[in-house]
């Protein structure tokens, strides 16, 4: 259960290939080998209303969080997580490079008694 999300600012619709980043961020879960295909998620939402730092209408960012099922060592969440970021701050260096821009990424740990889900499409995958 990888599911990434992101939210990001909208001026950044004519910068960013949104659908490219969401791809490479399933890739580069995938090549982490943590994760099976069927479960990955990833997911953006664009923010039309936000204020960041000192308000300058350049100013943008993008906020990504992973939420993980319980049982990954804190070595294995290291792992992924510096692979996403390394990935992310390589596609996005042009806004790295700008003043105006701010990433960030946090891993969140599920409790797994308190979660939900039903998924049909392991199924579909796994007999692939």
């Amino acid at each position: 259960m990888p599911h990434f999300s992101f939210e990001y600012s909208a001026n950044l619709d004519q910068q960013v290939d949104f659908k490219a980043m969401s791809a490479k961020i399933l890739a580069t879960a995938l090549e982490t080998g943590f994760f099976e295909i069927g479960a990955v998620r990833v997911r953006g939402v664009r923010c039309d209303v936000y204020t960041v730092a000192d308000d300058m209408p350049e100013n943008s960012f993008i906020d990504l969080s992973l939420r993980l099922g319980e049982g990954r060592s804190e070595t294995d969440k290291k792992t992924i997580g510096d692979a996403i970021f390394a990935m992310l701050e390589e596609f996005l260096q042009p806004q790295l490079a700008a003043p105006h821009f701010a990433l960030s990424f946090e891993i969140r740990v599920i409790n797994s008694a308190l979660s939900w889900k039903r998924n049909a499409i392991h199924p579909r995958l796994r007999n692939s």
